[in-house]
């Protein structure tokens, strides 16, 4: 069976960017096989944080990191998939890079010894983003191969998700001098959870710009003409800030031919300590809101319990039942799907 990552393989050869090929030819077969499976594991990652942070949003992600090709619109909730799963990546490499799974890498020292605020120099082992974000922008750029509008969002929010990388590391400081009075700290950068970049790109995520594209110069079909036009509609526009071209669709409703699902079935949160509000509100939000009925879904489930040791060398346990109550969205009697409600679109 051939590994999922080798679908990124061809990518480096049917865009004309040779200096990427080549640029992994020379460093091995091998460390290009590793890069490219830190590239998968990273995008990943990037989708598996896009579940989370879209868990009870009625739009909640691609299923698979293999799927990201396949996007059709774009949208504010895809210009979010672009930016997390490049964030996914680049930190991937960064990470991998620091625990020494990967060739031609190590610590960023470039700064060390040089003072970098009262009290406090440059020194250790800094986490090379630098490196995680050369290879993550050769792998997963190389994939936008359009010169339209599209292309150009995608590269964007793409290199937005990797400043946000950097915009969540944290400084990691060791105290020196005499009995550790701290006199002097040695400083150096680290990699944060990457729940916090995620939870830093869901905030850009709402906070999203439409973008404004000339589409009369854009019908000219002229490459000069086109890169003015995208000149003039990224002018202002923040290098960290998310950009779409279109408004989101309802994701009430399934649409096969967008890929969208609905959210019919989809769980929701009826009962429970400690739920957030946006959690609470989310049978509303998936299910009245979209002309659909909270159903309760009881389940025996049956699991070991009240286990014993006893010697030599036996388990015993008893067969415990449990409960478990779910809810999810079901279509109303005699509905027939057609007549769903279309307030609150776009993204809520």
């Amino acid at each position: 069976m051939v590994p999922a990552f080798f679908w990124l393989l061809p990518i480096l050869y049917k865009t004309g960017h040779a200096w990427v090929a080549s640029n992994f030819l020379m460093t091995g077969p091998k460390a290009h096989l590793t890069y490219a499976r830190s590239v998968q594991g990273g995008a990943q990652t990037g989708i598996d944080e896009c579940k989370h942070q879209f868990a009870w949003d009625r739009w909640n992600c691609p299923d698979s990191a293999t799927q990201l090709k396949g996007l059709k619109l774009a949208t504010r909730e895809t210009s979010f998939v672009h930016a997390i799963s490049s964030a996914g990546v680049m930190y991937t490499l960064t990470r991998n890079c620091s625990l020494g799974d990967l060739d031609n890498c190590g610590c960023d020292v470039s700064m060390n010894g040089k003072i970098g605020g009262r009290g406090w120099l440059w020194g250790g082992c800094s986490d090379n983003v630098d490196f995680g974000e050369r290879i993550s922008k050769q792998f997963v750029d190389a994939q936008e191969t359009g010169q339209d509008s599209r292309a150009a969002v995608n590269l964007h929010n793409n290199a937005a998700g990797r400043l946000a990388v950097r915009a969540t590391m944290k400084r990691i400081c060791r105290c020196h001098g005499m009995s550790e009075s701290c006199s002097v700290q040695t400083c150096w950068t680290q990699l944060s959870d990457f729940r916090e970049v995620g939870n830093y790109l869901k905030l850009k995520h709402a906070q999203a710009q439409k973008l404004d594209v000339d589409k009369k110069r854009m019908r000219a079909g002229n490459s000069a003409v086109n890169r003015g036009a995208f000149v003039d509609a990224f002018a202002g526009v923040a290098q960290t800030e998310l950009l779409y071209l279109e408004d989101s669709p309802d994701y009430c409703r399934t649409n096969a031919s967008m890929g969208l699902h609905g959210t019919e079935e989809r769980e929701c949160v009826q009962h429970g300590e400690g739920l957030t509000p946006w959690e609470r509100r989310s049978c509303r939000r998936l299910c009245h809101e979209c002309g659909l009925r909270v159903e309760e879904r009881r389940t025996d489930v049956v699991s070991s319990c009240n286990c014993k040791f006893h010697w030599c060398c036996t388990v015993n346990c008893d067969d415990c039942s449990q409960v478990i109550v779910r809810h999810v969205c079901s279509r109303r009697e005699g509905a027939d799907g057609k007549g769903l409600r279309r307030r609150y679109r776009a993204h809520k």
